[in-house]
């Protein structure tokens, strides 16, 4: 009985060298492969938290100095923002942030740039497209209208639409193409909820266009 089960046993033995003969090498590496993945995935989510948590704590120093309306911190922050942690949501909205408070301070042309590299570089698609409508503003202010032109263009945020068509109509009309203005206008104007107050803005600049009011328009239908 013994010696059956040794045959058995060794004839098992001899089919699993076969198989690892043929296989081994194959499986081994596939296993390799498996357990790279999971250790470079476990990695890079250990990598991205690692990051965001450093980001949001020199982000909330960026907070401080914009709170404190310390401009040369503020941009400091921005700048180091930018420079270690470019590819996060932090570095986008310190942009958007100093920004602001760089015009606010008369730093115009700081602005620019601030917005431009958001514009160009945002972690976002979103981030990207308001610093390109604040942007295209700032080139509005400064006469560069072609320019204004071409920065909203590269809007493409379905969401953003009614308020491009807005700029647009103003950089058209800053040029003295009034036709070209109020269709923009009237572009913003049919993207805009009936419940939105800036709605009044819109329907003002088209006024000055010879375009009536709808409570004009409604009032004469009337008579």
């Amino acid at each position: 009985m013994a010696s059956h089960l040794d045959l058995e046993e060794q004839e098992q033995l001899e089919q699993v060298k076969a198989f690892w003969k043929r296989w081994g090498n194959l499986i081994t590496w596939v296993l390799t492969a498996a357990l790279a993945a999971f250790a470079a995935w476990q990695g890079w989510n250990w990598y991205q938290r690692d990051q965001a948590a450093k980001a949001g704590a020199m982000y909330d120093e960026f907070e401080r100095a914009l709170t404190a309306q310390d401009l040369d911190k503020a941009a400091a922050a921005a700048g180091d923002l930018k420079a270690r942690f470019a590819a996060t949501g932090y570095a986008a909205q310190a942009g958007l942030q100093v920004a602001k408070l760089q015009l606010d301070k008369d730093k115009a042309d700081d602005a620019r740039q601030s917005l431009s590299w958001v514009a160009e570089q945002g972690s976002e698609p979103p981030y990207r497209d308001i610093a390109r409508l604040r942007l295209a503003g700032l080139q509005l202010d400064a006469k560069a209208y072609d320019d204004a032109l071409k920065t909203l263009d590269a809007i493409k945020s379905p969401e953003f639409a009614a308020l491009v068509a807005d700029r647009r109509g103003d950089a058209l009309l800053l040029q003295d193409k009034r036709d070209a203005a109020k269709a923009e206008y009237q572009k913003a104007l049919a993207g805009i909820e009936k419940t939105q107050n800036y709605r009044s803005v819109i329907e003002a600049k088209l006024a000055t266009l010879g375009v009536p009011t709808a409570v004009e328009a409604a009032t004469g239908a009337a008579q």
